[in-house]
């Protein structure tokens, strides 16, 4: 069976109900059929023009806010890249046969966006719907008295749930600056370290504040060596994100005292038994010694640390894993584990959103990952960042927090 081809124009013109594309900067740039017959505007009279020039709000009405509202929901579609419902919207329209004479009409709006090959949004698809007649009718015929006190008081409750949505948008977006403030303050950039390039990742679930439990940390040890971690506390949201700040200071300390990974994480671990919210946590820590070669290894219920070596051989590092933080009824010691590496390897430390889905084994994440860095490993740190973040993790978006850390050995 042959595939028809779609004339997509065509179509578009076709769709019931009045819809159009506007610019990001407001102006039409089409219009369906349905619109243009509805609207009493021809597409010439459209396309090209200024959304608030072809329908000017009506200058006999003080109160009148529906231009307002629909420029606001227009530029929320674009700075957001998100579909924007709008509460019922009273706007009237200029007679185009009688010039100066307004005509009351209620309408529901949506705007959504359409994003380019570079992700930013290129265009705005206005649907809307007239609802004039649907509110006047709720008062019955002969009624036009009630008509009229139905239809004012569906309009009152519908510009006080705008106002409520409104009220929602401005403290959500205070909430997520003090999130993105916190997230910063506990998750900084590295700093430096020396001729070893190392890059860092943090990419929260879909849907979260953007501060999540999952940490990075890089730490100068005293003599000079350098300890490496990431670690995943159970939740998401602020009380996973503050209980991830207190066990990633409290290893970032243990580490520099330590002897080694093995027992930096058993302090942790007996730390991690006073924290509310700490059970359950996984961590791994490392120890890079530039002088002998070597990467000392402890791991806490986490995925594998990954070594890439020049020659494109990936190794994980699995040999010293032990439960998660505060799982176990009684004390023991963690173990660790040595590894030898060649100048010029990688290594690669993630927290489970990266490899992890919930219909597959864990191992088929771990290939995927060892694939990515043989087919990138000629790039530098932050570029395969960047490669393992856009292999790994779900185009529609991730489900699971995720942390990494690339540094060239």
């Amino acid at each position: 069976m042959r595939k028809p081809r779609i004339d997509y124009t065509a179509v578009f013109r076709a769709l019931p109900g009045m819809v159009a594309l506007l610019t990001p900067d407001l102006v039409y740039a089409d219009a369906n059929d349905d619109f243009v017959r509805l609207s009493g505007r021809t597409r010439e009279q459209l396309v090209g023009r200024y959304i608030f020039d072809v329908f000017p709000e009506n200058p006999n009405d003080p109160a009148a806010a529906g231009r307002q509202e629909t420029e606001t929901s227009m530029l929320r579609t674009v700075a957001t890249g998100e579909r924007d419902t709008m509460a019922l919207l009273r706007y009237d329209l200029e007679d185009p046969d009688r010039p100066g004479q307004w005509q009351e009409h209620f309408w529901s709006p949506v705007n959504a966006p359409v994003r380019g090959p570079d992700g930013q949004v290129e265009l705005i698809v206005h649907r809307v719907e007239e609802v004039t007649e649907l509110i006047r009718a709720f008062g019955g015929p002969g009624d036009d008295s009630r008509a009229r006190v139905l239809e004012a008081e569906l309009y009152t409750r519908a510009r006080e749930l705008q106002e409520v949505n409104e009220r929602l948008r401005r403290a959500h977006a205070h909430e997520r600056e003090v999130a993105l403030a916190l997230q910063a303050a506990m998750l900084p950039a590295p700093g430096p370290t020396g001729e070893h390039a190392a890059a860092v990742r943090y990419r929260p679930a879909i849907g979260s504040l953007n501060v999540c439990g999952d940490w990075y940390d890089l730490a100068d040890l005293p003599d000079g060596n350098l300890a490496v971690a990431v670690g995943d506390v159970v939740g998401h949201g602020l009380a996973a994100a503050c209980v991830m700040g207190q066990l990633r200071s409290a290893l970032s300390a243990a580490c520099r005292v330590a002897d080694g990974p093995g027992q930096a994480l058993e302090a942790l671990g007996l730390y991690a038994r006073s924290v509310d919210g700490a059970e359950s946590t996984t961590v791994v820590s490392t120890f890079i010694d530039w002088a002998e070669r070597t990467v000392t290894y402890s791991s806490a219920g986490h995925p594998p640390p990954a070594l890439l070596d020049p020659d494109g051989t990936v190794r994980f590092l699995d040999e010293a894993t032990d439960p998660p933080l505060a799982a176990r009824p009684r004390h023991l010691a963690r173990p660790q584990a040595r590894t030898s590496f060649t100048e010029g390897s990688t290594l690669v430390l993630y927290t489970d959103g990266l490899v992890e889905r919930r219909t597959e084994d864990i191992d088929t994440g771990l290939d995927r990952l060892a694939d990515s860095l043989v087919r990138h490993r000629e790039d530098d740190p932050e570029q395969l960042a960047d490669a393992l973040l856009a292999d790994l993790l779900p185009a529609t978006g991730n489900t699971d927090d995720t942390a990494l850390i690339v540094i060239r050995l």
